[in-house]
């Protein structure tokens, strides 16, 4: 259990840097207007931090999935998914309703909820990548 809750230090410390960024006042960034706006560095930024957010919340536990079966791996898949979309959806409800000189987006939301997703894929791969190399260092 001890080795299992060090696994989230490094998704809480991602969580708590999001949570400031996302409190800090933003009057200079642009409002979201139209659906052209999608492609603003805002979303791009939104996109970033919550993909790191969703990988770095699986990384803690990089050591511990070697040793379960792949039924915990894809239990700590969509744990982690929900975790971390949940936490985006927190995030633009608090900046809409919490934080001063800020709002909520359901464009920032589906940008967020689409890094956490790629975050999971960037694991996804990194997983299977070191499988491969890990098994091709036990065949030599």
């Amino acid at each position: 259990l001890r080795r299992l809750s060090e696994g989230f230090y490094p998704g809480l410390i991602c969580a708590i840097v999001i949570m400031v960024l996302v409190g800090v006042p933003g009057n200079f960034f642009p409002a979201v207007v139209t659906l052209w706006d999608w492609l603003s560095p805002d979303k791009l930024v939104h996109l970033l931090m919550f993909g790191l957010l969703s990988f770095m919340t699986l990384w803690g536990y990089r050591y511990v999935i070697p040793q379960k079966n792949k039924n915990y791996f894809r239990k700590l898949l969509v744990v982690s998914s929900l975790i971390t979309i949940s936490y985006a959806g927190l995030t633009e409800i608090l900046q809409k309703y919490v934080f001063i000189g800020r709002y909520g987006c359901v464009y920032d939301f589906i940008a967020d909820t689409i890094g956490c997703i790629l975050g999971v894929l960037t694991f996804m791969f990194y997983c299977k990548k070191n499988k491969k190399i890990s098994q091709s260092k036990m065949n030599i």
